[in-house]
């Protein structure tokens, strides 16, 4: 065996409570029989280098979750074990700058996707928005910081004016939904893929869980969102699972092509945190 150099990303089996084998690297496919790798939970091998720069990869791609790119022995779907931080921080040996970065990464990208924050405009804080169907919100930073209420409008992200709990807009001038108005005024597409085209379908959608925009590009009428990861059909709105079920393996979709969104869908993370 060959001696390993400590370190970053290196290992010591005397002391590192890990299981080393003689496989290969699942993640570079390096099958150097004289290098030691790390056995991970779902018995797939890796290198701790190769581990981190996988992770480092995901998070590159707003994802904050970890899991395995490994085939399936005998099968060319991926192994996908989701690995918990800690694993990963152990079997990767991330020192101390690796982890404050994975640590703070993570926590961004987690509350990206369960939060919704914004940056106070009358102080600087960064202010959450619990009630997702009202661009009312109150800094409480600022009623203890000023000793007074400051109300701000989380779509025109100017002071507060007009009647509270509204959804659409604040009274201030200019205040306007982008999001609405590019759905309002996006152009029709046909999606063709294989011998099948659907006529006059949007191009752009705002996903049906969560309410980020997409644009369609190319390929068939099933898009997954970057952002909740819902697979949907970009012509009837209805997830994939939903639209499978009427149109089958067909690339064409069963159910008539979905009109225009006027409203943008509200994620609840709830129901989705509790399923």
């Amino acid at each position: 065996m060959s001696d390993f150099e400590q370190g970053s990303g290196s290992f010591d089996p005397t002391t590192t409570p890990l299981v080393f084998v003689n496989r290969r690297d699942e993640i570079t496919g390096d099958d150097d029989p004289t290098v030691l790798r790390v056995e991970m939970s779902c018995g797939h091998a890796v290198d701790p280098k190769s581990l981190t720069a996988w992770c480092r990869s995901l998070m590159d791609q707003n994802h904050f979750t970890f899991h395995c790119p490994a085939a399936k022995e005998n099968n060319t779907q991926m192994c996908n074990k989701i690995w918990s931080y800690l694993e990963v921080r152990r079997h990767a040996l991330l020192d101390d700058e690796e982890q404050q970065y994975f640590e703070e990464r993570v926590s961004t990208l987690a509350a990206a996707k369960y939060c919704e924050y914004k940056w106070c405009p009358g102080c600087g804080s960064c202010v959450e928005r619990k009630n997702l169907t009202s661009l009312h919100v109150r800094c409480t930073i600022c009623q203890a910081e000023k000793g007074k209420n400051y109300e701000f409008c989380w779509q025109c992200m100017k002071q507060w004016k007009g009647k509270a709990q509204r959804s659409d807009r604040c009274d201030n001038e200019g205040c306007t939904n982008i999001q609405l108005e590019t759905l309002r005024n996006c152009d029709a597409k046909v999606i063709t893929y294989g011998n099948c085209g659907i006529q006059d379908c949007p191009k752009i959608r705002a996903c049906p869980t969560c309410g980020m925009l997409i644009e369609h590009k190319d390929m068939c009428k099933y898009v997954i969102c970057t952002k909740c990861r819902v697979e949907f059909c970009f012509a009837c709105l209805e997830t994939k699972k939903n639209c499978s079920r009427s149109s089958g393996s067909s690339a064409a979709c069963a159910k008539p092509v979905a009109p225009k969104q006027t409203a943008i869908p509200v994620w609840n993370r709830n129901s989705d945190l509790n399923s």
